[in-house]
């Protein structure tokens, strides 16, 4: 056995007889994980000693909600589930944050935390290091589930269903914490050998199909709204065949940016803030909405009347009519659209009705929204963010992915850009900061985990940056190719923003920050800083370049102007 002195909870002496920290490792490896995020604490020492014994590439962060959102990247650039080790008290709750994120945007991520040992576990509080009253309560409002392993033996099947959860849509993180001295001890428990997690099945039922078939058949305005759940749930070839059966105007969610291609004749993009597009969607008299709960963006701020009908699938049951009545669909936005896509065709949808908005084509009005959206952004003085995002579009390669913090060019982002081949992931999930350059981190790993090219584009603001600058030393340690590019505006500029806008003048917005450049220097990364009108060719060379490297550029941004406020 393990000694470990009661006084540090540290060991005393190793051995080399497997325990229970062998089982958490090799039960991941046989589930297919291949990269750990995280940081090693005092009581899950244990679990990063078998780490050592396996064949895990563990990518260790500085602060844990960082190890949050890496393992979130790496998910979501993958499509693998993100896999995170964290030490017990300070470190676990330190994570809360970025398992809001993965769990209000349903990215499937596996948490193991450590404990304190078992003997320190109930309701006496013996004064151990890290103690809390229930460390995975604190976990309830993140995750999908949580689970307290008191027995090594237990640990397989405790991974095996935890992994099968969280690949189960509604996607999510499951939380498991196992106590110091079940990671320590010795056991008699075989080297697990085969691991087998396979997502439940989550169909739409066959009379709602049938229903949204009917209404659907005898729509002459339907239109589509795509959610994250659309991508979440690998939905897009269905999403594309349904649209063009239906002639249906399609626009995106910022979650669900990429599910439709971006200059099909029938995609009104992302821009669900704008009042022409709202006009639109309150048209529509049956409107599909994939994978969203309409909630406070995606109905331009809750101001959204729609006047038709209207279907609503999801796999999480709590979504479905949270915000307006209609036809709801309790499923996997894939298989949903996979029915729904079938059985249109089977009816011969397309040939049931003809598709007309008061004597306009679908895609006249899409044509003609697009126009109009553009032609209000033109008015206002907004020459230099337009150009500004597109010198960003034109340099970053069609095929890269990027990753977005909540950041006044990320808002831009939410509406204007066209993934191509490649993904775009932000933190409008949960909506807090310091996402950016973690999780791109993480999707970076994963792209060269999964034999994929690696670099990626990070992009956050001044004081969104400083929530993971210290990530830079896991980007120098590791050499991963992320290109960071910080927009820096001296403050929370939106935050900034909003209250000139609401108040007339700004309060603790602004922001002392230290010479990103210089800073990044220290850490061994490249930096340069550049002009607005230069970030085009910086963002190009640093493609170009090995490793980390962090591109800034000291501009102040508009955001467009709300159109929710002149409704």
């Amino acid at each position: 056995m393990i000694d470990f002195d009661p006084g540090t909870a540290a060991p005393t002496r190793g051995t080399d007889q497997r325990n229970g920290g062998d089982l958490v490792v090799e039960t991941l490896e046989a589930l297919g994980a291949k990269t750990v995020f995280g940081i090693p604490g005092q009581h899950a020492l244990g679990l990063f000693d078998a780490m050592g014994r396996g064949n895990l590439h563990f990518v260790s962060s500085r602060v844990e909600n960082n190890s949050a959102f890496a393992a979130d990247g790496y998910s979501r650039a993958t499509g693998e589930v993100g896999v995170l080790f964290l030490s017990t008290g300070p470190g676990a709750l330190t994570s809360l944050a970025g398992l809001q994120e993965a769990y209000a945007t349903g990215v499937p991520m596996v948490v193991v935390a450590s404990q304190i040992p078992l003997e320190g576990l109930g309701a006496r509080r013996k004064g151990m290091l890290h103690q809390l009253d229930d460390q995975k309560a604190s976990a309830a409002n993140v995750t999908k589930s949580q689970r307290l392993i008191q027995h090594a033996s237990g640990i397989p099947s405790a991974i095996q269903d935890a992994w099968t959860e969280a690949i189960s849509s509604p996607q999510g993180p499951v939380w498991i914490e196992i106590p110091q001295n079940v990671l320590l001890d010795p056991i008699m428990v075989p080297p697990v050998e085969d691991a087998l997690a396979e997502a439940a099945d989550n169909p739409p039922r066959v009379e709602l199909i049938r229903e949204a078939v009917k209404w659907l058949s005898t729509a002459e305005r339907p239109a589509i709204i795509a959610g994250g759940g659309t991508r979440r749930g690998r939905a897009e070839k269905s999403l594309l065949s349904i649209a063009e059966q239906l002639r249906a105007p399609v626009i995106c969610t910022p979650g669900g940016n990429g599910a439709f291609p971006w200059k099909h004749e029938l995609s009104l993009q992302s821009w669900i803030e704008d009042r022409y597009m709202t006009d639109v969607l309150e048209d529509a008299d049956v409107l599909i909405v994939i994978g969203s709960s309409l909630g406070e963006v995606t109905s331009n701020y809750f101001t959204f009347e729609p006047r038709g009908r209207i279907i609503q699938i999801d796999a999480e049951p709590r979504v479905l009519e949270s915000n307006r009545p209609g036809l709801g669909i309790r499923a996997d936005a894939g298989q949903a659209l996979a029915a729904l896509d079938e059985a249109l065709a089977a009816a011969g949808a397309a040939d049931t009705v003809t598709r007309s908005w008061h004597g306009t084509s679908p895609e006249d009005v899409v044509k003609e929204s697009l126009a109009k959206v553009k032609a209000r952004l033109e008015s206002q003085d907004l020459a230099k963010e337009l150009k500004f995002m597109a010198d960003i579009r034109e340099a970053v390669p069609a095929d890269m992915q990027t990753f977005w913090d909540m950041t006044i060019s990320a808002y831009w982002g939410w509406s204007c850009w066209d993934a191509r081949e490649g993904q775009f992931h932000s933190a409008q999930g949960a909506g807090g900061l310091g996402y950016g350059f973690p999780a791109a981190i993480g999707g970076a790993v994963g792209l060269e985990t999964t034999g994929k090219p690696g670099r990626v584009l990070a992009v956050s603001g001044d004081g969104s940056s400083m929530y993971s600058i210290s990530e830079l030393a896991t980007a120098k340690q590791h050499n991963i190719p992320v290109t960071w590019l910080i927009v820096d505006d001296g403050g929370y500029g939106i935050l900034r923003e909003y209250m000139v806008g609401a108040f007339g003048k700004a309060t603790a917005t602004e922001l002392a920050r230290p010479d990103f450049v210089k800073l990044a220097e220290s850490f061994g990364v490249p930096a340069r800083r550049v002009s607005p009108e230069e970030v085009g060719d910086a963002l190009k060379a640093s493609f170009e370049a090995d490793g980390p490297n962090v591109v800034v550029v000291e501009t102040l941004l508009k955001m467009f102007g709300p159109t929710h406020l002149e409704h």
